[in-house]
């Protein structure tokens, strides 16, 4: 076994604290943020302000100015237009006209009473709004005790009975069997066990056939009309009025 010699006062030992060796962590990946720069900069200093330097802006290849596309007018000054006095024709003015009471809508004679003297007149009104929600009843909401009759109070009735009408269970008339009576069979024909008479009916009207056409009656005949087998006298029209001047209607026909 050889003896390790080691230099100085430095000997193998355990850590005092934890170090990254003994981890199995990504190493370097996490740095600590820098303190220079501008982006991700540490929080936990001072910051200084950044500038950064621009190129030369580039020259407009033409003029974008309106030039004297504007035409201001000459009368236009910076304290206003510069006209004369000017004067307008304004419409009538037009004022609203209330309605006023006339001499008709007076009443002198019914201030008779309001003038003179005059006695105390009194006028039926009709019933006021309260006396409708006044729920205090009245004489006829109250009733008076009966004095005949079992139901009176403070005195001794006579024992009272009532008739009552028949009762159709139990009594005499009440069908205890259920047995049909005498309408409850249906009477035999006496044409089914005796000779049977004979039996005639009335039929319809029989018509002879013949035309039903409607004939005319005396009335739809004119003897004083005519004139084939009397004589009769020259009977005139009038025709239709022929100009000379008037070309005639003709009708080829093919």
């Amino acid at each position: 076994m050889t003896e390790e010699v080691w230099m100085g006062t430095w000997r193998p030992h355990r850590p005092r604290g934890p170090i990254m060796a003994l981890y199995s962590s990504p190493g370097p990946k996490y740095l600590i943020p820098p303190t220079t720069g501008f982006m991700k900069h540490t929080p936990t200093k001072l910051r200084a302000p950044a500038y950064s330097f621009r190129g030369a802006p580039m020259l407009l290849a033409e003029n974008c100015s309106p030039g004297p596309r504007y035409n201001v007018n000459p009368r236009i000054l910076r304290t206003g237009k510069d006209l004369g006095p000017a004067y307008s024709i304004l419409g009538r003015y037009h004022t609203k006209t209330m309605l006023t009471p006339g001499p008709g809508d007076y009443f002198p004679e019914k201030s008779t009473k309001f003038v003179f003297d005059s006695a105390p007149s009194h006028s039926i009104s009709a019933r006021t709004k309260t006396f409708r929600v006044d729920s205090t009843p009245g004489p006829a909401a109250y009733m008076l005790p009966v004095v005949m009759g079992p139901h009176t109070v403070g005195k001794v009735s006579q024992p009272s009975f009532s008739i009552k009408g028949r009762s159709k269970l139990g009594g005499f008339s009440d069908d205890l069997h259920k047995t049909p009576g005498p309408a409850a069979y249906r009477q035999t024909d006496m044409q089914v066990t005796k000779f049977k008479a004979p039996q005639y009916t009335m039929a319809a009207r029989v018509e002879p056939p013949g035309d039903k056409t409607l004939k005319p009656g005396p009335g739809a005949h004119s003897p004083e009309k005519v004139t084939l087998t009397k004589p009769c006298a020259p009977i005139v029209t009038f025709g239709i009025k022929h100009s000379d001047y008037m070309t005639p209607l003709v009708v080829d026909v093919e």
